[in-house]
């Protein structure tokens, strides 16, 4: 009787504690979201023990810190323990401790493995690792009894199989997030494609789900509020053998449909409104073989019809300029031959000047033919060399004033342009093309005005003409290979060969081209750049360009990373730098990228948007190392909005491929020109003008440390993104003090004095907790 008295309270207590875990287990499974299941299990866990502190991190599949919580400190104790420069090396040591871990003082215990512990609290603790399956994926601590009492062999127990429980809670929300987040890319995946995606439920006959291209297709049929089962209804499909389906007329076509692979069919409504489409079908089945649902994919047939038609418009158009002239050869060259006697000598002689002036027309015609494909298939080249812009503007005046044109030309040329490089015979039949445009569609009483004047590395030329303008809506098709006319509208510039011509030649210098116009009947202006010669890029409009400059075979080539998993592209890039006198260094490997930047430092990367297994803006993201050098992107992706976001990552520039040899070397130069020279920093009172390396704040010059103006220089450089510790210790300190941030707060904190910038309400540098620092991006005016 006595011994069962004394079991029945140790029953009662391992009941209670039974009860206690079960309760516990029940509420962190009780979620799905990773972050809520974290931090329950770390509640729960100071519960079960009576901790007051609490901290739990995982780490994911590489053995990476993934995720880190605490509970019970201040924010910021919190935050001192996100900004411990020991942390990582810290938590690293525990990840490798495959048992519990128990002290009477964290802070000693710390300070023992040979680490600072000054953040943490001095008090008993206990680290349990937190495993699934025999993977680590994380470590639990507890600390901070009440009235410093150590943990109990039962409370070391209960934690212990608390964590076991913890690790498949966890484990079960990660495997949640990342089905969740497939089905997410997979959605987003069919609703961006091109291609229409439609599942239906077979048995009922209505469709289950659509993608936006589905419903583009959709909205071109029918009204905005009809539904998709309505839209079925009216419906007919008519095949390629001629056979139409009607669905409404037979609901069990779904339930009988086969595999159907890219049949053309056109989608008709009641109206007479319809759409070609390529088809393909695909039935998914049962395990007793009935079709459970349909899965079709519609390719819209319009835009191939429109390009088919477009180029039977530019066949036609090609056939009507060569009429023309053969008809004049053929008219003199008949009449001369059908005389009844011999024609006189001015009278052949006049003969023989229409056929010379219509084989000198045909060969132009062909030539511009040529060069678009030359354009088209990225083969065209061009040979700068040093220029006057005054002597490309006579030339070209010359040429078209000598052909017969009776416009005035009024050129309007700044004083003491630099020089440019460029392909005379290139850039005149550029002006040439312009000045006949705009004498096409301006009146003849009108004068034609070419201005010329210096942009920063450019000379920018503008033609304008005041004609008949172009509509708002019509400029962005300027520059096409040909822009389709309709029928009873006047003649478009640009709907032939020339601009087109014009865009190829400019961007073949690596310059760009563009118009604008007030609308109808308010004239056009066409301008475009040309790169300042080198030498004289850096000096003064006016300065004496007559000195000779330091070759290049006397300068240390400077060395430019090639990325790219492309072998021609790699030997083409490669062939091109090396001919400019770069020291190319190539790569196809991603995956060497840190190393490669640490042994060969180069001072520019050009890197493929495309990788296998990887893009070039996620290395951008990822690899420290491509943030301090300017990043150039290839490829062959010319949309906007990818230009846009490879940009918004911090890139110098982006190429779309195919590019010509000059094209890309400008582009280097620019960027390393920009890099070396960056323009003033003008932030409210502070000013750092880069050249003098001279800091003002409200006009007034402040000393600073070289190391201080170094830092200040590569935060302004990369002003409105976040510069990590470890960038900045690269680039100002050279790595030598690699992995220790308190360097980089010391010497921020001595800058913000001299700025009189405060730490709680910055105005000029801003502290990005654990990461780094960075600075507001000046206001562009």
């Amino acid at each position: 009787m006595e011994a069962r008295k004394k079991a029945k309270p140790k029953t009662t207590t391992l009941q209670e504690r039974a009860s206690r875990l079960s309760a516990a287990v029940l509420r962190i499974n009780a979620s799905l979201d990773v972050t809520t299941v974290l931090r329950e299990v770390m509640e729960e866990a100071r519960a079960l023990t009576g901790a007051r502190y609490g901290m739990i991190t995982t780490v994911d599949d590489s053995g990476n810190l993934q995720e880190c919580l605490a509970s019970g400190l201040t924010p910021e104790g919190e935050q001192q323990l996100l900004d411990w420069p020991d942390g990582p090396r810290v938590l690293a040591h525990f990840q490798e401790l495959s048992d519990v871990v128990k002290g009477g003082n964290l802070r000693s215990y710390v300070r023992g493995l040979g680490y600072s512990g000054d953040v943490l609290p001095a008090t008993h603790f206990e680290a349990t690792p937190i495993s699934h399956l025999g993977v680590h994926i994380g470590n639990l601590f507890v600390g901070g009894k009440k009235g410093g009492r150590k943990f109990s062999p039962e409370e070391e127990e209960i934690l212990l199989l608390f964590a076991s429980q913890a690790a498949n809670a966890i484990v079960n929300a990660r495997t949640h997030h990342k089905a969740q987040r497939t089905r997410a890319d997979q959605q987003t995946l069919v609703d961006t494609s091109p291609v229409g995606v439609v599942v239906f439920d077979a048995k009922a006959g209505k469709p289950m789900s659509f993608n936006h291209e589905t419903r583009r297709l959709m909205e071109g049929l029918c009204t905005p509020d009809t539904s998709p089962q309505q839209f079925l209804e009216l419906l007919t499909v008519e095949r390629a053998d001629g056979q139409e389906v009607s669905f409404h007329k037979n609901p069990r076509v779904f339930q009988t449909a086969e595999v159907l692979r890219a049949e053309e069919m056109v989608l008709r409504v009641p109206d007479g409104r319809s759409v070609k489409a390529l088809v393909n079908a695909t039935p998914i089945r049962s395990a007793d073989g009935e079709v459970e649902r349909l899965v079709v994919t519609l390719q819209d047939l319009g835009p191939l019809e429109e390009l088919e038609r477009l180029r039977a418009e530019f066949l036609g158009m090609v056939s009507h300029e060569l009429r023309a002239p053969l008809t004049s050869i053929k008219g003199s060259t008949a009449t001369v031959l059908g005389a009844s006697g011999p024609p006189n000598v001015a009278e052949m002689v006049q003969f023989f000047r229409i056929i010379d002036q219509q084989a000198d027309r045909m060969s132009g015609l062909l030539s511009n033919l040529l060069d678009a494909g030359r354009i088209e298939a990225g083969t065209l080249s061009v040979s700068p060399e040093s220029t006057e812009v005054s002597s490309l503007v006579e030339r070209a005046r010359h040429t078209f004033l000598t052909g017969g044109s009776i416009h005035t030309i009024v050129i309007d040329l700044a004083p003491d342009l630099p020089r440019v490089m460029a392909d005379r015979e290139r850039i005149v039949q550029v002006l040439n093309n312009l000045l006949s445009n705009a004498a096409r569609h301006s009146p003849e009483s009108s004068p034609i005005r070419l201005s010329a004047k210096q942009e920063e590395l450019h000379v920018v030329i503008s033609v304008s003409d005041e004609g008949n303008g172009v509509p708002p809506e019509k400029l962005p098709q300027l520059f096409q290979k040909y822009t389709h006319v309709d029928e009873g509208e006047p003649a478009l510039r640009g709907s032939g060969l020339g601009l087109a011509i014009c865009k190829g030649l400019v961007e073949a210098h690596g310059g760009r081209i563009w118009a604008t116009s007030g609308g109808v009947d308010q004239g056009t202006q066409v301008t475009f750049t040309i790169p300042v010669l080198e030498e004289a890029a850096g000096e003064p409009a006016g300065a004496d360009q007559s000195r000779p400059s330091t070759p290049r075979e006397a300068r240390e080539p400077t060395p430019i990373l090639v990325v790219d998993d492309d072998p021609q592209t790699l030997r083409y890039v490669r062939d091109v730098l090396g001919t400019a006198g770069y020291s190319p260094v190539v790569t196809g490997d991603h995956r060497e990228l840190s190393r490669i930047i640490r042994t060969e430092r180069p001072q520019l990367v050009l890197l493929d948007l495309l990788l296998a297994g990887t893009d070039g803006i996620e290395l951008m993201e990822n690899i420290p190392e491509l943030a301090d050098l300017p990043v150039i992107f290839i490829s062959g992706y010319g949309r906007d909005e990818t230009i846009a976001r490879a940009l918004e990552t911090g890139a110098a520039d982006y190429i779309v491929k195919p590019f010509s040899p000059t094209e890309l070397t400008a582009r280097i130069r620019a960027a390393l020109r920009r890099r070396a020279e960056p323009e003033p920093f003008v932030l409210g009172d502070l000013a750092i003008h880069y050249e003098e390396r001279q800091v003002t704040m409200a006009g007034q010059p402040v000393q600073l440390t070289a190391t201080e103006y170094d830092l200040l220089r590569v935060l302004s450089v990369n002003a409105g993104r976040v510069t990590t510790y470890d960038s900045l210790i690269r680039q100002v300190w050279g790595g030598q003090d690699s992995g220790d941030p308190e360097l980089v707060r010391t010497f921020v904190k001595k800058l913000r004095h001299k700025l009189d910038d405060s730490a709680t309400q910055p105005a000029y540098i801003f502290n990005e907790r654990g990461v780094g620092y960075r600075m507001a991006r000046p206001d562009p005016s």
